[in-house]
């Protein structure tokens, strides 16, 4: 049986998660009909994660005793500058996640729930993985800057692009 403050805190994590594809669909939709059909389809990939993500966690509370809350989501921001400015605000959202994540992590050590601990200890590892493929894809857009020719490579290539890769890569 989950503590009430654990239950609470992984329910905040759904609100997150949930949120998390939101935004990542948005900025899908922004991209696509922005003619970057690559980025887009590497967002909306992105946004399926996210849900999946919440999920686990949706599962987890439920199996452990708890009632798992599906929230109520606001509007996310349905414009951007450029690409870079997108991907930025993406990296942006990683990084407070990963803080979020880690948040609920010490709760967890401080109410002694070791086996909530354990199931979070994947969102940690996830969380690099996600913080350093939008870094990795940040310092492409810089070394592309204005260059047309390099931002219609860069949408070709950010298609085939997953996190898998970036790890396995290093």
């Amino acid at each position: 049986m989950l503590k009430d403050k654990i239950e609470q805190a992984l329910n905040d994590q759904i609100r997150i998660e949930a949120e998390s594809s939101q935004i990542y669909l948005a900025m899908a939709s922004w991209a696509e009909t922005e003619g970057l059909g690559g980025a887009a389809q590497f967002l909306y990939r992105h946004s399926d994660e996210e849900r999946m993500h919440m999920l686990k966690i949706v599962q987890y509370v439920n199996e452990r005793g708890g009632k798992a809350i599906i929230p109520a989501l606001s509007a996310p921001e349905k414009n951007y500058k450029s690409l870079t400015n997108l991907f930025q605000t993406l990296l942006s959202h990683e990084i407070m996640v990963s803080g979020e994540i880690n948040n609920l992590v010490e709760i967890c050590l401080n109410e002694k729930d070791y086996t909530t601990h354990n199931f979070m200890q994947w969102y940690v590892a996830e969380q690099i993985e996600e913080e350093a493929l939008a870094r990795t894809i940040m310092d492409k857009l810089r070394m592309i800057g204005e260059d047309k020719g390099g931002l219609y490579l860069f949408d070709r290539d950010i298609e085939s692009i997953s996190i898998a890769q970036n790890t396995t890569q290093k």
